[in-house]
Parts: structure tokens; sequence; C-alpha cells
């Protein structure tokens, strides 16, 4: 049995991060409630205030669970929360499970709507929202309810110099979390995605930390009408992030439009340059690649033919792989400088123009295109069940062609994706 896309599920050792996650969160929360229901809720008006304010973000959730923090807001009250030890300068008593209590309870009921719409939030999101703000209120709630951090370092600075690095320490906690869980469930390299996790704190995951930090020092000292004042620049971001997200989405899907005029007009197959693309971004993934530069890969893949149609007649099948160098080299400068006339980013350009180089003076990115691209032309034109093999037959084919045309480690990798499923992951947007 094979999962979406093709893949194959992970076994069952590589499942354990994200299994040992899930259940590690449902005992936290479970224990927790019934060690509130059974105490009783510290502050009641307080945890109802923290409670509101988390709901809210939820609610105003801008993305579905694959976004790295599509509510912000809500991850922003969850650590205030967390790290709360006053109230208008009186010392609140509540400890860690009532955190994780509140903080549960506040983002099921936020998110009744979304999942009513299919969009709702995903387990690994539910769990890493658990764990992280579990591990802020651990490293806070005891040391204050116990008195000890107002013997070390009182409340001035140096108290807020504590708060600010008990958040840096939970956002790379959250980090290697979401990085070794997706791990587990796509079987990428570990590292490159923990530096994709880690790039994305620079981001909206600042923002969160901050307005963590300044709504806990702010109830503090001036109660709980602090909230709403200081959730008002988080959420004018969360607005700005949502429309970066919908210009990107509208840029990819105007760069798509453009990749599909070869196969309208009959230059190559249908989907062809959206199974180049599909394939080229997973092996970018499993050789290590990152951010940009998966983001070039992926449209240099999807616009690597488009100098065909600079073609009186049209090459049988789109095969470029099999056309004379000369030819090769004048389809892919041609298409490159439509790629510029565009407006795409020059490194797209490039990739493209380079396509028919030897593989040893190509960047990396353009070697992955030309590798799916030939991939994809002789797997199709074999058929999943020629007389040779089809895929697999394409694979032999490539690894005797890396002398010249394919670099050895692309095609290895390639031959990894394909075990695994090839397309098991949707392109970003």
């Amino acid at each position: 049995m094979t999962a979406p896309g093709g893949a194959h599920p992970p076994t069952r050792a590589e499942r354990l991060p994200t299994t040992a996650a899930h259940g590690l969160a449902g005992l936290l929360a479970l224990a927790s409630l019934g060690w509130t229901l059974w105490h009783g809720v510290a502050e009641g008006r307080v945890a109802l205030a923290f409670g509101v304010l988390i709901g809210l973000g939820e609610l105003a959730r801008w993305g579905s669970g694959g976004d790295r923090e599509p509510a912000p807001l809500g991850a922003a009250g969850a650590l205030a929360y967390a790290l709360l030890g006053q109230n208008a300068g009186q010392a609140t008593h509540h400890g860690v499970l009532q955190v994780i209590v509140v903080v549960v309870a506040a983002a099921l009921v936020g998110a009744v709507p979304h999942v009513a719409l299919g969009r709702g939030p995903t387990r690994d999101h539910m769990a890493r929202r658990v764990l992280t703000v579990a591990f802020a209120a651990a490293c806070f709630q005891p040391l204050y309810n116990a008195g000890r951090l107002e013997e070390w370092v009182g409340h001035g600075p140096w108290f807020a110099l504590v708060i600010v690095a008990v958040l840096v320490l939970t956002a790379l906690c959250d980090a290697v979390l979401a990085a070794a869980m997706a791990h587990a469930r796509t079987r990428w390299p570990f590292g490159p995605l923990l530096r994709d996790e880690l790039r994305a704190m620079l981001g909206i995951g600042s923002a969160v930390c901050a307005t963590g930090a300044v709504m806990a020092l702010a109830v503090a000292v001036a109660g709980l009408w602090a909230l709403p004042v200081f959730s008002l620049p988080l959420l004018l971001t969360q607005l700005s992030f949502r429309r970066y997200a919908a210009v990107r989405a509208t840029y990819r899907q105007t760069i798509a439009s453009l990749a599909r005029a070869t196969e309208i007009a009959g230059y190559t197959p249908q989907g062809h340059a959206h199974r180049v693309a599909g394939l080229s971004r997973a092996v970018g993934r499993d050789l290590g690649l990152t951010g940009p530069d998966l983001t070039v890969l992926e449209y240099a893949a999807l616009m690597h033919d488009i100098g065909q149609l600079s073609l009186v007649d049209p090459v049988p099948e789109g095969a470029t792989a099999a056309l004379p160098e000369a030819q090769q080299r004048r389809i892919a400068l041609l298409g490159g400088a439509v790629v510029r006339q565009t407006g795409v980013d020059s490194a797209v350009a490039v990739v493209v123009e380079c396509q028919a180089d030897p593989y040893r003076d190509q960047p990396l990115t353009a070697r992955i295109v030309r590798t799916a691209n030939a991939y994809d032309e002789m797997a199709r034109g074999e058929g999943p069940s020629g007389a040779l093999g089809g895929p697999l037959n394409a694979l032999e084919r490539l690894r005797l062609a890396t002398g010249h045309d394919y670099q050895p480690e692309v095609v290895e990798s390639l031959a990894r994706v394909v075990s695994r499923g090839g397309l098991s992951s949707p392109p970003a947007g």
C-alpha cells in the first residue's frame, strides 16, 4: 500500500519522532486537564482573558496546518500566558499544567469553524503548540512561583532578558521539533529542514516571540487591558503576511500558466512541466537545497521548455534531450531570453539558459532540472509497462550517461526520490 501521491508510507521507526511528539502532547493535555479539574482554576479572570485572546487568534488563522505559524496571534497569547508572573503588580499563581489546559481548550474552541470548513490545524501543529508552550512554562513558572527569579534578577531589565532568553530557547525547541516531524513525514534530510525552520524564525516567528514577551511584561504592569493594545500590531503584521502569501501564490500561478503555453501549443506533452518541477523540487530537497534555491529550482523547471515556442515544427513528444547539442543550446538560450522578459528572478533565466551546457559547467539547480527533464522524457517514451521496464530503464540510461551529461549524485538522488514515490510533496507556493 502507498501513501497519497504514490510515496511509500514511512516505516514505524521513521514515524517514531512524530508518534512520540503526539503521544507526549496528548499525555500532557490529559494530565493537565485532570489536575486542573481536581484543583480548580487559579486566577480565573486572567485565564479567561488569555483564553479569549488565544481563541480569537485561532479564529484569525490565515492558512491551513501546513503553514509554519498560521495563527501567530494565538501563539503569541499562549507564550505570554506561559511567561506571565504578575497581573497589574499582583503575583499570579497559575502553573505549567493550567497554562497547557487554557492553551489547548482555547485553541480547540477557536479551531472549530476551521475544522468545519476542512482546513483546521493538523495534529503536528497542535502537538507542537502544546509542547512548545509547555517547554516555555516549565522554564519560567516553577522558578517564578518559587521566588527564585525575583531573588536572582529582580523585576528590572534582567527579568526582561530572562523572558527573552526563554523565548529564544522555546523558538529553537519548536524549530527542532518541526524539522524532526517533517523529516519523519517526508524523509527529507533533517539538516536542510532545520535550516528552513530557523530561517522562518526571522520572519513571523520573531514577531510572535517579541509580542509574547511584550504582552507578558505589559500585563505585569498595566493589567489585562494591555492585551488588546499589544495584540493590534501583530494582527496587522498577520494581515501583511497574508497579503504577501497571496501575492506569492498568484505569482506562482502566473508562472505555471506561462509554462503551460508549450503544452497548449502542442510542443510538449500534457503535464510534463509540472512533473519535471515536482521531481526537481523533490531532488533538490533530497540534496539539501532550501528556501530561495528551491523556489528558483521550481520556477526554472516549470519554464525549462519555453524556448521550444521558437521552433517552426514541434519536437516529437517535446523530447529535447535527444536533439543535437547546437539545437538544444539554441532552445535553452531563447528560453532564457523569454524568462528574462517576464520579470522573473534572473537566477531562473540562468538555469534555463545553461540547460544544454555540460553538467560540470552548470549550477546544481540546472543539473537537477536537466536530469529530471531527461528522466521524464525517457520514462514517458518507454511507458511504465514497456519491454525494458520503463522508469527503471530510464534511470539506468541516465547512469550510463553520467560521464558527460548528468551528475552522478543528482541521478542517484533522483533514483531515491523515484523509489519513494517521487511527487510525495506539493510544491511550495
